[in-house]
């Protein structure tokens, strides 16, 4: 892991250019972390409700707790 902080526009300019090259996911560089794109989630058709960062869902992406028993 990182020592050094990166930006938020120099995470959205690596997601824009991961999705360009139409990859399913890109390392975040601060983490390690695998992150998924946006392109992977359209192909994939439909939201998994786990919050992910670049969900094209977002009104749906995190699971309703009402809804939990």
């Amino acid at each position: 892991m990182s020592d050094k902080k990166i930006s938020q526009k120099a995470l959205q300019e690596l997601h824009q250019q991961a999705c360009e090259a139409k990859q399913e996911f890109y390392i975040d560089p601060e983490t390690g972390y695998t992150v998924f794109t946006a392109f992977y989630h359209l192909k994939r058709g439909h939201c998994c409700g786990s919050g992910c960062r670049h969900c094209p869902w977002k009104k749906n992406s995190q699971k309703d707790s009402k809804n939990i028993d």
